[in-house]
């Protein structure tokens, strides 16, 4: 699997699909989408030696993008979801905790949650589908999604650039960059389970 995925960050095809991934694992939160964008940044950290290497900035704009329209798609569709998805979340712990404290949030200005949000696992699909469920006004959400996207995006693309300046474009530059972008995950999940975001 890494091997395909090296040669995927070399290859002109790497846009488009780091823009599907992304954009699907809001509904597919297993989705390797974080390691394929550090993947292909440390490949645009070769430069030359790598064929077909891919932009930074093209990187951070594609997955950016494509994080935004995913949460459009999810807010939308919870939007619409009606009783059924109400009661499926009534149904789950986690998911009624998180529209709670995501309404409180984004009522007080705070929607500093979303941005913390996307760099906890599955963190992404709980605000979003949450905020659509809440119906939440889009005005509410979407600067905060955009914004979360591209910090989210501009981090991952950073780990990997700089990981393959600092290591050279290997898999362990990869492997070194993944580990922080789980680590920044590890600690916005904690940060969201904090008992004084609960109240």
């Amino acid at each position: 699997m890494l091997e395909s995925m090296g040669s995927l960050a070399g290859s002109p095809w790497v846009y488009p699909v780091v823009a599907v991934s992304v954009l699907l694992d809001v509904f597919l939160p297993l989705l390797p989408s974080g390691v394929l964008v550090i993947t292909a940044a440390t490949a645009a950290a070769a430069g030359s030696a790598v064929a077909h290497a891919p932009d930074i900035l093209g990187l951070i704009l594609c997955a950016a993008t494509a994080s935004v329209l995913g949460d459009l798609v999810a807010y939308r569709l919870a939007w619409r979801g009606g009783a059924r998805l109400d009661r499926a979340i009534a149904r789950s712990r986690r998911l009624t905790t998180a529209q709670e404290r995501l309404g409180t949030a984004l009522a007080h200005g705070g929607g500093a949650l979303v941005i913390i949000a996307r760099f906890a696992p599955a963190g992404r699909s709980v605000v979003s589908f949450a905020a659509g469920v809440a119906r939440r006004r889009a005005r509410d959400f979407v600067p905060w999604s955009a914004l979360a996207g591209i910090v989210w995006a501009a981090y991952s693309v950073a780990l990997g650039y700089f990981g393959g300046q600092w290591l050279g474009a290997s898999w362990l530059a990869t492997g070194v960059s993944v580990a922080a972008l789980f680590a920044a995950g590890a600690g916005a999940a904690r940060f969201m389970r904090r008992p004084a975001l609960q109240k």
